[in-house]
C-alpha cells in the first residue's frame, strides 16, 4: 500500500468530550432541528434558506457573516428560516486545490487534519454561542459526520457523492433533513434512487461497527443543474423541471416530498451574480403551481461579505477563496426581497 499513515486521530467521542456541547446549546439545537423538521413535513410554510460560503475559511468572517443573517432572520422570521451554511470541506474535481477547513484550518498553512477536526467543531459551536444558529455542512465523509453530528441541523450530500452507497447508507441512519444531490450529469433518477436509499433502513459498516439504521423520512431532493455531454452547464430549476419531479415525486411513494433548489453551480452556470434573479424565477413557479409550491421547500445560495472570489494568498476579508459568492449588500436585499414576495 502506498501510504504513509502519519498518526491516528482521536475517535469522535474523545473530540466531543474535549469540546462539549452544553445543556443549553443542546437544547438550542432540539428547538431548531424541531422548526426545520416542521417545514420538511409540511406543517410549517416557511421558506428555507441555507445560504452562506462556498466554503468556510476563516472563523471571524465567517462568524461575522452568520451574524449578519442573525440580524435579517429577526426581520424575515415569519416567512424565511435561515439555516447558515458552514461548509468545512470541500469537494475538488480533480483531487487538487483547497479542501475545506478540515484538511487546512488555516488556507495558507500546510494540511493538519487533526487540527482540522477541531477547528470544524469549534467553528460550529462558536455559531451556536454567539448567533443562535445550528447550520449546515456537506457530508463529504460519511465516517467524519459524528464528530458534527451533535451540531448540525441539516446536511448536503454532494453532486459527486449522491451515487455513493456509505453516503446513502449513513443518511438513511441520521435524524436530521438530508438533501441528496442531483449528479453533474443530470440524471434525476440517481438521485430518486439516494433518497430512497435514504429513506429505508440499513445494516452496514459504519467506523468499525455494524450498525442498523432506522431510515430517514427528511432525505430529499437537491436541485442544482447539470452538465451535458459537451461540458456545458444546464440548469433544472425552471417550471417544467420542478413540474416534473412534483411528477416523479408523486409516482415514488416517498415520504415528505420536498426539494431544496441550488441557485448556484450549474443553475447559475456559475455566474454568481444570477442567483437573485432565479430566487425570483422559482418563486414565481410556486405562485403559478400548487404542486410546485408543495415541494419546494427554499433555496441555498452561495453568499458571503464580499462579491466574487479570490485566491487564499490574496487575503481580503470575508471574500470566497473557492467558487464566487453573492455580497452581503446583494445578499441582505435579496433576502428582504424574498420576504416580501412570499
Amino acid at each position: 500500500m502506498n501510504m504513509n499513515f502519519k498518526r491516528k486521530l482521536p475517535i469522535p467521542m474523545e473530540i466531543k468530550a474535549q469540546y462539549p456541547v452544553t445543556a443549553e446549546l443542546e437544547a438550542l439545537k432540539a428547538k431548531r432541528d424541531a422548526q426545520i423538521k416542521a417545514v420538511f413535513e409540511g406543517k410549517d410554510d416557511k421558506f428555507i434558506l441555507i445560504i452562506g460560503p462556498c466554503s468556510a475559511d476563516h472563523d471571524d468572517s465567517v462568524i461575522d457573516y452568520i451574524s449578519r443573517l442573525r440580524t435579517v432572520q429577526d426581520k424575515v422570521s415569519d416567512k424565511i428560516l435561515i439555516i447558515p451554511r458552514i461548509y468545512t470541506n470541500k469537494p475538488r474535481t480533480t483531487g487538487d486545490g483547497y479542501k475545506g477547513m478540515l484538511h487546512q484550518p488555516d488556507p495558507n498553512k500546510a494540511e493538519d487534519v487533526l487540527a482540522g477536526v477541531v477547528a470544524i467543531r469549534s467553528l460550529h459551536i462558536r455559531a451556536m454561542q454567539e448567533t443562535g444558529f445550528t447550520c449546515a455542512d456537506e457530508m463529504l465523509y460519511p465516517e467524519n459526520y459524528r464528530y458534527l453530528n451533535d451540531v448540525l441541523s441539516y446536511v448536503a450530500v454532494g453532486a459527486r457523492s449522491v451515487e455513493n452507497q456509505k453516503h446513502r447508507l449513513t443518511a438513511s441512519g441520521l435524524d436530521i433533513p438530508v438533501g441528496m444531490k442531483n449528479p453533474t450529469a443530470g440524471d434525476i433518477s440517481v438521485m430518486m434512487n439516494s433518497i430512497t436509499a435514504a429513506q429505508h433502513s440499513h445494516t452496514f459498516i459504519y467506523r468499525g461497527w455494524e450498525v442498523e439504521s432506522q431510515g430517514n423520512p427528511l432525505a430529499h431532493a437537491i436541485l442544482r443543474g447539470y452538465v451535458n455531454k459537451h461540458g456545458q452547464s444546464m440548469p433544472n430549476y425552471h417550471y417544467e423541471d420542478l413540474i416534473h419531479l412534483a411528477e416523479t415525486y408523486e409516482k415514488s411513494g416517498l415520504a415528505n416530498p420536498a426539494v431544496i433548489i441550488d441557485t448556484n453551480h450549474a443553475n447559475s452556470g456559475k455566474k454568481w451574480m444570477e442567483q437573485p434573479r432565479i430566487a425570483k424565477e422559482i418563486l414565481q413557479s410556486c405562485r403559478n403551481c400548487t404542486d410546485v409550491k408543495k415541494i419546494v421547500k427554499g433555496l441555498m445560495i452561495e453568499s458571503y461579505i464580499e462579491d466574487g472570489a479570490q485566491k487564499p494568498e490574496e487575503c481580503v476579508y470575508g471574500k470566497s477563496i473557492t467558487d464566487p459568492c453573492l455580497g452581503w449588500e446583494k445578499t441582505e436585499r435579496l433576502i428582504l426581497d424574498l420576504a416580501e414576495i412570499l
